[in-house]
């Protein structure tokens, strides 16, 4: 498994002295479904590929505002709870969202949403909160039901390389 609060350079032996752009993973993977699409994001995010994106990943409950305000883009995960976002996900936009307001207005962002009771709900929140932090969609939000399988993965893959690659 992959550790939360780690950093993963890209492209560090360049020697470059600016800051690269950095993609914020804010996710909440409380079941083996939602890891291995976190998982999957998460390897699409660091593709070779995509050159120059420092990404940072936090769990929901330990994201900061300081986490969001330092980052240039936005990677959200969350399982559809009853219908809605996880709470730790809600919570994550409660204590952000007066200190990040204005400051990230503009910033890309994409999402993931792995429920099996339908995921209406969770998607609607996820556009009327991010719509209301004035966030830019760059991607198309996934809405995954079921057991991952290669076709889900490889779209969480191609989420995580997209977003990343808008960064650069």
């Amino acid at each position: 498994m992959i550790g939360d609060a780690e950093r993963l350079p890209r492209r560090a032996d360049r020697g470059n002295l600016g800051r690269v752009p950095r993609l914020l993973i804010v996710h909440h993977t409380p079941s083996p479904a939602m890891q291995e699409l976190f998982e999957a994001v998460l390897e699409g995010a660091t593709d070779p590929e995509v050159e120059d994106v420092e990404v940072i990943r936090r769990p929901a409950l330990s994201a900061t505002a300081s986490d969001v305000l330092g980052a240039d883009g936005y990677l959200l995960g969350t399982p559809a709870n009853i219908g809605y976002i996880s709470g730790a996900l809600k919570h994550f936009f409660d204590t952000i969202y007066y200190p990040c307001l204005d400051a990230t207005r503009g910033r890309p962002f994409g999402a993931y949403v792995h429920g099996n009771l339908g995921a209406e709900g969770a998607l609607k929140a996820l556009r009327d909160i991010t719509a209301g932090l004035g966030w830019r969609p760059v991607a198309e939000t996934l809405s995954l039901a079921g057991a991952p399988d290669a076709d889900a993965r490889e779209r969480c893959r191609e989420l995580g390389a997209t977003v990343a690659a808008t960064l650069t």
